[in-house]
């Protein structure tokens, strides 16, 4: 019974188990390994961006209604995003206080990119000659970002020269 005990030990000191098939932990960045976390990302801001950068490109080429649709779809994207991350704010709040602050951030940079695609989408409406359009788009910008912001302020600008309001914004 003995003897037996001891065969395992022996074929280990012998080297019958072979380390070649071994397989190691590797030291490479975790990271490398979350699909979304690469600069390749779909669901990202970095693509809202990159969408952003194609519509102004197109709109240098005088490709109007094109840009409208990269515009359109990096707002989309921008919307979805910021759904996401207060989604993910509110339910970690209580139960780790990091998840939170990191999805108020990302929230907070997905909201001023989506105010972002909404100016783009204003002035290309504008330039189309269809305000009634572009009015829903300024009052979402104040909405999204405040009344007091800079872009706040401006869409309101924007909304008097429009005609669709009449009294002028002297706030802070």
């Amino acid at each position: 019974m003995k003897v037996l005990k001891l065969i395992p030990i022996i074929f280990i000191s012998l080297g019958i188990f072979s380390s070649t098939n071994t397989v190691y932990a590797d030291s490479d960045d975790p990271n490398n390994y979350k699909v979304l976390s690469s600069t390749n990302k779909r669901l990202s801001i970095t693509n809202v961006e990159a969408l952003l950068r194609e519509g102004d490109n197109l709109i240098k080429s005088g490709e109007i209604e094109k840009a409208k649709d990269y515009f359109d779809k990096a707002r989309n994207l921008a919307k979805k995003l910021a759904g996401f991350y207060g989604d993910l704010n509110g339910s970690f709040k209580g139960l780790d206080a990091r998840i939170p602050r990191e999805m108020a951030e990302k929230g907070k940079n997905s909201l001023k990119i989506w105010a972002e695609s909404n100016e783009r989408l204003v002035a290309v409406y504008k330039s189309k000659n269809q305000p009634e359009v572009a009015v829903p788009l300024l009052v979402e910008i104040i909405r999204l970002m405040s009344p007091t912001s800079s872009e706040g302020k401006e869409a309101y600008k924007e909304l008097v020269q429009l005609g669709f309001v009449e009294t002028p914004y002297r706030g802070l």
